[in-house]
């Protein structure tokens, strides 16, 4: 996609799994085979015991709205355009959270606990960003 003016992650060899599955449209995240601990973002080392036996496995992709704000200013070029929007910390069904914008609605809909599921966003041949929208039971 040409004409992407917003920041596009850095991919280095701890999060290239992570972004090989967004490429993909499966959201991964990183499990512990010693303690059974899931992690988000992704880490050499389980945050919770420090093994190095992580493996990546497939998230259900759905979760709840653990906190978010709604954007109604911003000037940086590439996010001014689509203010007002809804940048969020969902929590995924697994456990861990992530940072995130709600898309496919409106921001006066969006509530803490809402459900959401997972929709990815291409930017470039190589990244595609993970976002969510109400899951469809909210609409």
């Amino acid at each position: 996609m040409t004409g992407y003016l917003k920041p596009i992650p850095v991919v280095d060899a701890v999060t290239k799994p992570f972004w090989d599955g967004c490429r993909k449209h499966e959201l991964l995240i990183q499990k512990c085979r010693d303690c059974g601990r899931f992690q988000f973002y992704p880490r050499i080392l389980c945050v919770n015991c420090m093994s190095q036996n992580l493996e990546w496995v497939k998230s259900a992709g759905k979760g709840v709205i653990h906190t978010f704000s709604v954007i109604t200013q911003n000037v940086t070029p590439g996010f001014a355009k689509e203010v007002p929007y809804v940048f969020a910390i969902v929590e995924l069904s697994e456990g861990v959270r992530l940072i995130t914008n709600i898309i496919d609605c409106s921001p006066a809909e969006v509530y803490i606990g809402m459900s959401v599921s997972v929709v990815f966003e291409t930017i470039s041949p190589d990244i595609n960003l993970p976002k969510f929208r109400p899951a469809p039971e909210n609409k």
